[in-house]
């Protein structure tokens, strides 16, 4: 795989985060071993054609458009970065087109939905213990009080917190900072998680504001578990930021602060929830209107 320069391009994506870089470098691997199933020793032996033809093994494969799409989109990097490095003359996947994502709208939970999953007013049970329960009070909050990225949240620190101004500071995609927002039951839930931290977080961990079980910085996989264990409904972390962005919108927010506030670089990323804003105003209208 040495002809491929996989390492060497994966050493060039420091604009990108982790997430993104590991799922580039994925997708690059699973793309050279197919190649060299076919004999194709290098970025050079690959061709328009030979593009194609893999594209139409994902879909033979069953993968669903918005992978391909992601796949894709990782050998445009790649061969992009294959041409300005100079290791082949011209980039395969300039002119081949693939089908767009499914455009599924996202999940927004409820205010049903959500006051189970945030409402903190049943007893800890014997089982549980206080300071996973403050924990979890703080994760969801900020979660959904501040629509921040799970990866973003993992990635807080204790001096990335400005309670008494209700702010925090975290790093987005591309390794862009941003200060957001916490709500009144954010900064609340975060005193009384702090008030504890410090007997479950190892001191050898740094300044990370969240751990797991284990003493260690709280993990993306720990926050899926969070959610499974308190959600009412079958749901996913991402769900709270979709809910944070529809309901500011749903509410009169301006589309450019939720960009902001989300860490958008692009505000036709934001735009989607205008869509789903919509079609939950459309909905409130056929239920509620005697005529409609």
């Amino acid at each position: 795989m040495s002809a491929w320069r996989v390492d060497e391009f994966g050493a060039g994506l420091t604009a990108v985060s982790e997430n993104t870089r590991t799922a580039y470098l994925s997708d690059l691997r699973s793309f050279v071993e197919w190649c060299e199933r076919l004999d194709l020793a290098g970025p050079g032996d690959v061709t328009r054609s030979t593009i194609r033809r893999y594209l139409a093994f994902l879909t033979t494969r069953r993968f669903a458009r918005r992978t391909v799409a992601r796949k894709t989109a990782s050998l445009r990097r790649y061969f992009r970065w294959s041409v300005a490095s100079g290791h082949v003359v011209s980039d395969p996947t300039a002119g081949v087109s693939v089908p767009a994502g499914d455009g599924r709208l996202p999940r927004v939970l409820d205010a049903r939905d959500l006051h189970g999953l945030l409402d903190a007013s049943t007893p800890v049970t014997g089982d549980e213990p206080e300071w996973r329960r403050r924990r979890d009070d703080a994760v969801l909050e900020v979660l959904y009080g501040s629509g921040l990225r799970v990866s973003e949240l993992c990635s807080l620190t204790e001096p990335s917190l400005d309670l008494d101004r209700g702010a925090a500071t975290v790093w987005g995609k591309g390794a862009k900072e941003r200060r957001v927002p916490l709500s009144r039951p954010a900064v609340g839930a975060l005193r009384r998680w702090l008030d504890v931290r410090s007997d479950v977080v190892a001191a050898d961990r740094g300044d990370a504001l969240f751990g797991n079980e284990r003493g260690k910085p709280l993990t993306p996989r720990d926050v899926r578990r969070i959610v499974d264990r308190r959600s009412p409904v079958p749901t996913h972390p991402h769900a709270l930021r979709h809910s944070f962005a529809t309901h500011l919108l749903d509410g009169g927010a301006d589309l450019r602060a939720v960009q902001e506030l989300l860490g958008h670089s692009d505000v036709a990323t934001t735009q989607r929830y205008t869509h789903v804003s919509r079609e939950r105003l459309s909905a409130a209208y056929r239920q509620a209107h005697p005529r409609a």
